[in-house]
Order: C-alpha cells, then sequence, then structure tokens
C-alpha cells in the first residue's frame, strides 16, 4: 500500500500522485476524477469512496468533504487525505468505516485551490489568501513591501526595525518576545515591526505592505449571500466566477444524493456552523436541533468546541460574512460545517478565549504561554530568534519572531498527524445519520382472472428524514420518493402508474422523548407501500424499483405465483 506521510505537506504534483496510487491500490472502493482545471490550468481532484459491490455511489446517500481552499492552509488537504487512508485502511476492521461505505458514498475534494497552496508550499513561498488569478485589477501597486522569504531560508517571518516611535518593545522577562508599549511610555526601546519582504521604489520613511494583486477570496464566491467587493472583499465579479468554486458547485448540484458537508480551513480548533449571516432564530427549529446534535457529537469526538458563525466568530462586530460554505445549507437544505484545524492557544494552555477577538487584543501572559510552548512543546518552531541582516532597502534590521505559517496556520510537523486523527470518526458518523432508504417487504396476491395486487413497502432506516432538512423542503429542492414498476411483454397496469411521485419519508431525529406529552400520531411515517393491479400471467416477473435523490435506490424483482 502507498505510504502517506503525515508529518509533512505535499505540492501538488505528489499529492496528485499519492491520490491515484490510492485508487489503483483500491479500486473497489476508490475512484479519482477531475472535475475541473483551476486558474492556472491544475485538475482540481475528487476522490468518490464507496463499496462498489454493494452498489453504485450515485445510488447511495452522500457525503461531501473538502479543504484547502486558501492557500496557506495546507493542513486541510492533509485532513482531507488522512479521512482517505482511514477509510481504505479501516475498511472491513471498524464497524463504522464498513457500514459507511457499504451503504454511503464520500465525495472527497483535498484541494480546491491547487494554485494558491503551490505558491504557498514553494521553495520560495508567496502567500496569497487564495486564487493567485489578479483581481480586481491585474496590475502591481508600485510602491510598497512586498512580503516573501528574502534571506531564503524557506519561511516569512517578521522584520524589527529599531525606532524610538515604534508600536513593539521587547518583554521585561522575555526579550525575544515583543509586545505592544503602554499608551503614554516612552524611554525605552522600541521597534516597528513589519512582516518580512523587500520594498520597492523606498523612500526612506513611508512604510506601507503592499496588498497582492490577487485578491480573490474563493470562500467569498459561493451563490449564497454573495455580496459585491464594497461589502465584501475578495468575493469575485460575480457567483461562481472563479473556475475552482465553479467546479464544486457544479458538481454538487449535479449529485443530488449528498445529504452532508464538512469543509476543512485552519485555524482556530472549532468547529462552525451556519447561519453565517442570521441569527439562529432565523432557522428552522429542527434544523437547529440537528446542528446541535451533530455538533455536541463533533465536540465530543474532537474535542473542538461547536459553534454559530454568526453568534460566536464574526470578524467584526457589526459586519457579517456571506457567500461561504452556508452555500450548500441556505440554497440546497445540505447539513454542512466548517472545521478550522488547530489552536495553537489551547495548546499553550491559553483557555476561556474569544476565537476571532483574541487577535485584535489578549493579554501579555498569552504570549508568554505561547513562547514556552513553542520552546518546550516543539522545538522552538513557532517563535524563530531574532536574527540579523543587512537588508537591501532598510540596512541593518533582524527577521524573525512568530512562525506564522509552520506553527500557527497550520499544525507542526510531529503534531500534524495527531490533530488529523480527530476527525474521521466525526464525518464517517455524520455520514451514517443520512437517510437510508431499504425494502421492507414485495410481493403479489392473485386476485383471480390474471388479475395480481403488487405491494412495495420501503422504509427509511436513516436518523435524518429523506428530504434531509426542512430547508431543503422550504426550497422546494428536493424530490418525494419515485416509484416505479417494470411490466414483462404482455401485462398491462389497471391500477397504479408506472412512474409516481410518492412524497416524503421521515426519519428518527425528529421523534420526542419517551415521557413527552406530544403524540406521536405518526408511528410509522418512515414506511412507504405502493401498491399496483397488473394483468398478467401466473410466472411472469414485475421489476420494481424505489428511489429517492438523498435517501438511494432499492430494487426488487416479484414473481406472480
Amino acid at each position: 500500500m502507498a505510504a502517506i506521510a503525515f508529518d509533512r505537506f505535499y505540492r501538488y504534483a505528489e499529492l496528485s500522485e499519492v491520490l491515484h496510487t490510492l485508487a489503483r491500490e483500491h479500486p473497489q472502493l476508490l475512484a479519482i476524477e477531475s472535475i475541473g482545471k483551476s486558474h492556472e490550468g491544475r485538475d482540481i481532484w475528487v476522490v468518490t469512496a464507496t463499496n462498489t459491490r454493494t452498489g453504485l455511489a450515485a445510488e447511495k446517500p452522500a457525503f461531501w468533504v473538502d479543504g484547502n481552499i486558501h492557500s496557506t492552509e495546507v493542513a486541510a488537504s492533509a485532513a482531507n487525505l488522512y479521512l482517505l487512508h482511514t477509510l481504505v485502511t479501516q475498511y472491513g476492521s471498524d464497524a463504522d468505516v464498513t457500514r459507511a461505505l457499504d451503504t454511503r458514498a464520500f465525495y472527497i475534494c483535498p484541494r480546491i485551490n491547487p494554485d494558491g497552496a503551490e505558491w504557498a508550499l514553494a521553495d520560495k513561498p508567496k502567500w496569497v489568501r487564495s486564487s493567485t488569478r489578479p483581481y480586481p485589477h491585474d496590475e502591481e501597486e508600485i510602491e510598497g513591501l512586498i512580503v516573501e522569504d528574502i534571506d531564503g531560508d524557506g519561511r516569512i517571518l517578521q522584520m524589527r526595525i529599531p525606532d524610538p516611535n515604534g508600536l513593539w518593545k521587547p518583554h521585561p522577562d522575555e526579550p525575544r518576545l515583543l509586545i505592544r508599549r503602554e499608551p503614554a511610555e516612552t524611554g525605552g526601546t522600541y521597534y516597528r515591526l513589519i512582516p518580512e519582504g523587500r520594498l520597492e521604489h523606498y523612500d526612506g520613511f513611508m512604510l506601507r505592505i503592499k496588498k497582492p494583486k490577487q485578491g480573490l477570496d474563493l470562500n467569498r464566491n459561493f451563490p449564497a449571500s454573495w455580496r459585491q467587493e464594497f461589502e465584501q472583499l475578495g468575493a469575485g465579479p460575480y457567483p461562481t466566477s472563479e473556475p475552482e468554486v465553479r467546479a464544486v458547485v457544479d458538481f454538487i448540484v449535479r449529485h443530488p444524493n449528498l445529504t452532508g458537508g464538512t469543509s476543512f480551513h485552519t485555524w482556530s480548533g472549532v468547529l462552525l456552523r451556519p447561519f453565517e449571516h442570521q441569527p439562529d432564530e432565523e432557522m428552522h427549529a429542527e434544523d437547529l436541533w440537528v446542528y446541535q446534535t451533530t455538533g455536541k457529537k463533533g465536540t465530543e469526538l474532537t474535542g473542538y468546541p461547536n459553534i454559530s458563525v454568526y453568534h460566536e466568530f464574526r470578524y467584526y462586530p457589526k459586519s457579517v460574512i456571506g457567500g461561504t460554505w452556508d452555500w450548500i445549507y441556505e440554497h440546497l437544505g445540505i447539513f454542512s460545517w466548517v472545521v478550522e484545524i488547530w489552536s495553537p492557544m489551547r495548546e499553550a494552555g491559553i483557555t476561556g478565549y474569544k476565537y476571532i477577538d483574541w487577535f485584535r487584543d489578549h493579554s501579555t501572559d498569552d504570549d508568554l504561554k505561547l513562547i514556552r510552548w513553542s520552546d518546550e512543546k516543539i522545538d522552538g518552531l513557532a517563535h524563530i530568534p531574532w536574527r540579523a541582516f543587512d537588508h537591501p532597502q532598510l540596512g541593518k534590521v533582524e527577521i524573525g519572531g512568530w512562525n506564522r505559517f509552520h506553527a500557527f496556520g497550520n499544525p507542526p510537523p510531529k503534531l500534524l498527524e495527531r490533530e488529523l486523527a480527530r476527525f474521521p470518526k466525526w464525518l464517517v458518523w455524520q455520514a451514517l445519520l443520512s437517510p437510508k432508504l431499504e425494502l421492507l417487504h414485495a410481493g403479489a396476491q392473485a386476485l383471480g382472472n390474471g388479475a395480481w395486487k403488487v405491494t412495495l413497502v420501503v422504509q427509511n432506516t436513516g436518523w435524518l428524514p429523506a428530504y434531509v432538512s426542512k430547508r431543503a423542503l422550504a426550497r422546494k429542492v428536493v424530490r418525494g420518493l419515485i416509484a416505479e414498476i417494470g411490466l414483462p411483454d404482455g401485462a398491462t397496469l389497471a391500477s397504479g402508474k408506472l412512474r409516481e411521485e410518492m412524497g416524503q419519508l421521515e426519519g428518527k431525529a425528529y421523534k420526542h422523548t419517551g415521557v413527552s406529552f406530544w403524540p406521536d400520531y405518526h408511528v410509522t411515517d418512515d414506511r412507504m407501500k405502493i401498491e399496483w393491479i397488473v394483468s398478467a400471467k401466473a410466472g411472469d416477473t414485475v421489476n420494481l424499483t424505489a428511489r429517492h435523490d438523498r435517501a438511494g435506490t432499492v430494487r426488487a424483482e416479484v414473481k406472480l405465483a
């Protein structure tokens, strides 16, 4: 079996080879396809995982997983790869994995944004938010600092410049650590702090960071709640304008068997659920209860808290995020989660912090905890000692400080696999919540004179209803169960229809407790019975099919005898 390393990150060519090798080695379980090309022409790979001996993926309920839509968040693609590795190595030995692959399908897209990730992982890295396509203008700013690895060590760190009017000063007990000077403080040693890089057209006085001309954020390019640039940076000229997002949206829409999904990002160590732009009160109560149940299980299995984006993960108090992965729930009624992998703050023993507010302001004690954690647990990887550097424009500076990409934006290599191992059980568990159409009874009763009553009874054995969510019903995006009968030559249908939409099947999700005072009038609303009257000869065989876009397909042959 292909050896997969989970202590480093794969560049595009190597990741592609790993995925294709897995598919070649496990043809019964995996198939790989390109769903489109990136801006720079790289294939966007999706791996379908299911046991093909138990049926086609398209005829089973399915679960979507993706990652690495943001360029530097390469741990997200590693999480997808770890899921694939778990599925193929634990099939046949782990009961849940085996049942999931026998009865469900997974569509796994490890790297939505191969171009941006390739830039981030280059020998001389370059960081952009997401896509490498120039936007909104195809021109560089003339003046300013270009963020890049200027000393050639493969890292983009920080530069500190002595300046009596600088914002930053050494911590009195830990001089490696820069902290903000007090508002009225004077008389100390102070620095200006800027990213590592080189300056163009520097006049000796004014320092500013160039905005990359690659200003897109693919995560804002989805159709739901899309807004123009003046309201939401990087959203693109119109929804799905970018080939990477268009490929993903098109694939999902063309696979109506999808019932749920999870998108991997970094970093905060948290499970995020919709809405992003509305309060919980605007969500159907039943859907909120499902999110609360799956979130509670997610916290139990991963150790990550589960929260609402709108209520607890805003970038700014009066702004909301729109046009992101909310789309899969908002438009299609498919339950979706975003996982922000990795919390160095939690690793360092910082507790009770607010996920976004912490970046704006926090105690210097937190910084001390982080630098001590770096020294003691990850060999100093998170904070690099300052070292002198003769900068071509600035002269004598020092390069060092926080190592954003290698210890904050992604888990350090020695801790990567431990972090990735948190997620497969929860993903498989979510997939197993999906509706699942199963055959309960198929038979025929002779009525005399060549007439037969043919009966088909099916049931939903999944936890979720066949339609998945109340949002899906309200948006009218999911059909009811379709029942079909195939007649032998010479037979006719006296009652019933050759094909008929029969309605929806409930699941177990919305049932009350055993002591509830609300009566359950629909005890078998997870079942459906379909009957036909057929004129045919004894010994003939009729073919019955029941299918639901999200619950799967069942078939039966009934011999008239």
